[in-house]
């Protein structure tokens, strides 16, 4: 639908109006739930064009389409704050999985961002690819995301632009630092990147390359980022052994780059790691009263899924996936990998060790065909079946599958991760891809935070635990994770704001997907609309995408 730059003098009646005006839409009767963290009001909220137009008692005005809201609320459009749909909106614009729970913004660039890419970058992209195969029609990242919008998507879009991206540029996957020549680029490439709309640079610490980074390289990428007014998010360094020294890193970067950070997925793992929940808080909070502005996000459930990578160290993975696989197929390596699976990481993150037994782990996603049998298996199941030890299975299925092989650890404590839902500044990404249950999505098990994430959130969390109201988790879902990322006019329900708007059923939204069939949609989303467009009707996607590119405070328009 058309922008409306310049608002008639009628968008700017709200609370307690009367009009016999004509609008595109009025939403009727709803318990408005606003975004801002107070208490929800009885009202209606009409749209023109994409913009929220007036909200209160719209009394005598007419709608060209009208919905009755009585008995749901009405909230701002949701933030996923950790989206991996940055493969899936290639295939299916429709990110239904996250539009069926409310999501209107997806923000990517965990690390790993969509551009910028060189030609060897998108050689070994094309050379990857599994299910989804696509042509690379951009080289930037804010060409993938302009190109995402052009092509169609549900959602909004957002990013940040990724360390690891930008170190493989310059240096490929070299376990080294880079000459000041090589900084002095990685530096420029994210500058242009700022201004192309990135959200500000994200990294992913515990991973090959990314691993490599040492401080000082991240805390000169996120001073580019800092000239712009954005951020820093980061998975940590450790989330787990290590946890609080990574958290200190982070906070240096932070106070040395003089920039905002956010730490992904908070998170305890692994039992004997639970005790340092508290000084992890403390930590953060001691931070924030000093002046720093550390937040957070997670997900809702006690499993994170990644690959079998973070099972082994960085070191057997230097120069990517290629090298790696030669070294595991050399008996000493192997060997000598099999004794550090089975000991806390020295100096790197072990999931492996942190998930206590090979039982814990879940296999989730293949790239070989011969191999998808085992999907929804556990390692343990798969060694036995095998004759092998769990640590030599592990080695042997990243070697015949030619990939990372896609795995679920269950890690964290229950009674942490509601102790976490209370943070004040804690917001919620699903770290996933957002998908359907079609081909060739339902030829992997995905974690089932792909498709019930956020309503898990309002369902269990809110609803039946009542660890937060519907109140606070609405302003975490929306207001705090906008205001965090600098957003303008999104995240509360605001007379002139873009109409990103939810409807649902306070007292049915409910997560269905399980780790042994993530495959289904979450209920209790009724409608949903994307810049003033509707989305989901009664429940039902309609196929529209009115999905833009959200940019970011250093953007600068040509």
């Amino acid at each position: 639908m058309k922008s409306f730059k310049v608002l008639p003098l009628i968008l700017l009646i709200t609370y307690g109006c009367s009009t016999s005006s004509t609008y595109d839409l009025i939403i009727r009767n709803g318990q408005l739930v606003d975004g801002s963290g107070g208490p929800s009001y009885q009202g209606d909220i009409a749209i023109v064009g994409d913009t929220i137009a007036a909200i209160g008692d719209i009394g005598d005005g007419r709608g060209k389409m009208e919905i009755d809201a009585s008995g749901q609320v009405v909230a701002p459009g949701f933030i996923n704050m950790l989206s991996w749909a940055t493969v899936s909106l290639i295939h299916d614009g429709n990110s239904e999985s996250d539009i069926r729970q409310g999501v209107t913004l997806e923000v990517m660039g965990e690390g790993w961002s969509m551009g910028p890419w060189n030609d060897e970058m998108k050689a070994e992209q094309l050379a990857f690819q599994k299910d989804i195969r696509y042509d690379i029609e951009w080289t930037s990242l804010g060409e993938y995301l302009q190109y995402l919008e052009d092509k169609g998507i549900s959602t909004n879009v957002a990013s940040f632009v990724g360390a690891t991206t930008l170190r493989i540029h310059e240096i490929k996957e070299e376990d080294r630092e880079p000459t000041p020549e090589e900084l002095e680029r990685m530096k420029q490439l994210a500058r242009t990147a700022m201004e192309e709309g990135a959200m500000g640079i994200g990294s992913s610490l515990i991973y090959a390359p990314a691993f490599y980074a040492k401080t000082d390289e991240l805390i000169e990428l996120c001073k580019i980022a800092s000239e712009y007014g954005g951020m820093y998010i980061s998975h940590i360094r450790s989330e787990g052994d290590n946890w609080l020294e990574a958290i200190d890193e982070l906070i240096t970067i932070a106070k040395e780059a003089d920039l905002p950070a956010e730490i992904y997925h908070l998170k305890a793992g692994g039992k004997h790691n639970w005790y340092k929940y508290e000084a992890a808080v403390k930590k953060i909070d001691s931070a924030r009263n000093a002046g720093l502005e550390i937040t957070t996000d997670m997900y809702t459930y006690t499993a994170g899924a990644t690959g079998l990578d973070a099972s082994m160290p960085p070191w057997v993975q230097e120069g990517g996936y290629g090298e790696w696989a030669r070294r595991l197929q050399d008996s000493e390596i192997r060997a000598r990998v099999e004794k550090e699976m089975k000991a806390i990481g020295d100096g790197w993150e072990n999931l492996y060790f942190a998930a206590g037994t090979p039982e814990n782990i879940i296999l989730s996603g293949f790239r070989n065909d011969t191999l998808r049998y085992l999907t929804g298996k556990t390692l343990g199941e798969v060694a036995n079946m095998r004759g092998t030890s769990p640590e030599i299975t592990a080695m042997d299925l990243v070697v015949q599958d030619s990939s990372r092989v896609g795995t679920v650890y269950f890690l964290m404590s229950e009674d942490i991760v509601k102790q976490q839902i209370t943070l004040p500044y804690m917001s919620f990404g699903s770290d996933a891809g957002s998908m359907a249950p079609v081909k060739p999505f339902t030829n992997s098990n995905p974690h089932p935070r792909a498709y019930g994430n956020f309503a898990r959130l309002l369902g269990k969390y809110v609803r039946e635990e009542k660890v937060i109201s519907l109140e606070e988790a609405i302003y975490k879902l929306t207001g705090l994770s906008a205001s965090k990322l600098k957003i303008k006019k999104r995240g509360t329900l605001k007379v002139g704001n873009y109409a990103d708007v939810v409807v649902f059923d306070a007292n049915n939204i409910i997560d269905k997907a399980t780790f042994s069939d993530p495959h289904q949609f979450a209920e209790g989303m009724v409608h949903v609309f994307v810049n003033g467009e509707q989305v989901l009707d009664n429940g039902e996607h309609t196929n529209a995408k009115p999905g833009r590119f959200v940019k970011g405070p250093g953007w600068k328009s040509e």
